[in-house]
């Protein structure tokens, strides 16, 4: 689902509460090492959001922030904040030439460039989904 998240609104955020589940606390954030992504430049993406990222002169850029059941991926275009909230079972990940990872949901993909602290990051997700989906509540 990719929406607009750049004002306050509590049906949306109730929305994304369900896809995704609420934030993790503190002591989760801990065990897990941090549960967001540093800076990841989009390398490329499907038509809908390269329309958005298309808009503005600066550098694609996003963050993955990790929830109990799925992720959320911002990026910002203008002055706007944009979200595409992913549930685990939803979520397709590959891996390019070990420079990529491309992420797929419902159509939409964003591609991204890999560093060293990305491939450590995408590892978690991982684990997370596959945690996720052996018991999913």
């Amino acid at each position: 689902m990719l929406t607009n998240v750049s004002y306050r609104d509590p049906k949306q955020e109730q929305v994304i509460t369900d896809l995704v589940g609420k934030p993790f606390n503190l002591r989760m954030r801990l065990k897990l090492a941090g549960v967001g992504s540093p800076k990841l430049h989009i390398v490329s993406s499907s038509p809908k959001i390269a329309n958005l990222l298309l808009l503005d002169n600066n550098h694609d850029v996003c963050n993955i922030e990790i929830r109990p059941k799925g992720i959320i991926v911002r990026f910002r275009s203008l002055l706007e904040t944009f979200a595409l909230v992913i549930p685990f079972y939803k979520l397709t990940i590959f891996k390019g030439k070990s420079t990529t990872y491309a992420i797929h949901s419902e159509g939409q993909k964003i591609e991204i460039q890999a560093t060293k602290n990305t491939h450590s990051f995408f590892s978690k997700i991982t684990a997370q989904k596959a945690k996720y989906m052996q018991n999913p509540t």
